[in-house]
């Protein structure tokens, strides 16, 4: 009678673990990687923005600039949309922990969910995340400007700064952030492709509500001082450029 229960040296069992054990391998190797990539990606560009800080003398001209650009356009005042927030302390504290915690988990939570669930949306969401920030960071380097929030002539104030929630430490030029990097705001830019990518996966009608987010992020990065308006509508433009030159997977491909 022939022995057919498992041995160690049965080869037919080695073939059969072997594969497996190798593509789980494959697959954590390849998921390394692509968080070494986003990760290294994001750090030269912190390095960079750090390495290009603008003159705080151009930043105050230019912000000076963007104030009088957007009165001109008849646009809404920061100042009147901060100084009717101002009056909760309870909704200020909540909009600084927007500001502070919300940006990049989302983001990467983004990734980790297409990387597992959309890997093709996923190639596309990441080429476009990076192109973006790369325009963005040309826009820093070219256009240093003060926030509003460090421009006492506007009648903003810093409300992480007053609340004790900054996310800022020091004054601009001092430690490794550029606080002078505010055209464009990434984390509109960030919001509004994060936003745009759950209308494009999911077929539930709840899935317009995503924009909304994309708002929210806006109103929070003007109402705690750190973005003009403008600064938005910049990175939002950013991000167009970017997905005319890296077209989004169809809707009926990317959900069947």
């Amino acid at each position: 009678m022939k022995w057919l229960g498992p041995t160690s040296g049965d080869p037919g069992l080695t073939v059969q673990a072997a594969p497996h054990s190798s593509g789980r391998a494959h697959g954590a190797l390849a998921a390394a990687g692509q968080v070494v990539l986003v990760v290294g990606l994001w750090l030269l560009y912190l390095l960079c923005r750090h390495l290009f800080e603008g003159s705080e003398h151009v930043a105050r001209a230019h912000a000076d600039d963007v104030w009088s650009f957007e009165r001109t356009l008849r646009w809404p005042s920061e100042a009147r949309l901060q100084g009717w927030v101002l009056h909760s302390d309870a909704a200020i504290r909540v909009i600084n922990g927007i500001y502070r915690y919300v940006h990049f988990p989302a983001m990467f939570c983004t990734l980790a969910l297409l990387y597992v669930r959309r890997r093709e949306v996923y190639r596309w969401f990441r080429n476009v995340l990076i192109l973006t920030t790369g325009l963005a960071l040309v826009g820093h380097i070219l256009y240093p400007l003060s926030p509003p929030r460090l421009e006492p002539g506007f009648g903003m104030v810093d409300t992480g700064l007053e609340f004790g929630q900054s996310t800022y430490a020091g004054k601009p030029g001092t430690g490794f952030t550029n606080q002078l990097a505010a055209m464009p705001s990434m984390h509109v830019a960030w919001a509004a492709l994060i936003a745009f990518t759950v209308v494009l996966c999911l077929r539930t009608p709840w899935r317009w509500l995503a924009p909304l987010y994309a708002v929210m992020i806006l109103l929070v990065v003007v109402v705690t001082g750190n973005h003009y308006w403008l600064d938005g509508v910049v990175g939002v433009g950013l991000l167009a450029i970017a997905m005319l030159v890296l077209r989004p997977p169809r809707p009926a491909v990317v959900r069947a």
